[in-house]
C-alpha cells in the first residue's frame, strides 16, 4: 500500500474510510481525527521470511473529535483523505457509494 507520509505527519487532520468485503456488498466505516502517530508495528502472529518472523501491520493512531484515541490497522481497502486545508476538504462520502477496487489485490 502506497501512503504519502506527508498526510500522516503528526497533527494532520484526516478522514479514514475502511472497507470490509462481503459476499453481497461492502461494510464501510469512516472516522475523522488528528494524526498522533503512524508506524509499522509487529503483531504476535508468525509470518515466515519477514522481519523477526512476525507479521507487521501499518498502524495509524488518531484522536477523534470526541477526544477518544483510536488505533486503525490499515490495508489496501483503507482510504485516507487529507482534511488539513479547509479549502480543499472533500465532502463526506456516503458509504454505499464507495466500492472496493480489487484490481491491485495480491
Amino acid at each position: 500500500m502506497a501512503i504519502e507520509t506527508t498526510i500522516l505527519d503528526e497533527g494532520t487532520r484526516i478522514r479514514v474510510t475502511q472497507q470490509v468485503p462481503q459476499t453481497n456488498g461492502v461494510w464501510s466505516t469512516t472516522c475523522e481525527g488528528i494524526v498522533l502517530r503512524y508506524r509499522q508495528a509487529e503483531t504476535g502472529s508468525w509470518y515466515a521470511h519477514s522481519k523477526n518472523d512476525r507479521l507487521w501491520l501499518d498502524r495509524l493512531e488518531i484522536r477523534l473529535d470526541s477526544g477518544e484515541i483510536t488505533t486503525l490497522n490499515l490495508d489496501h481497502y483503507s482510504q485516507i483523505e487529507d482534511l488539513s486545508d479547509p479549502t480543499q476538504t472533500p465532502a463526506p462520502r456516503n458509504p454505499t457509494e464507495i466500492e472496493l477496487d480489487d484490481r491491485h489485490r495480491p
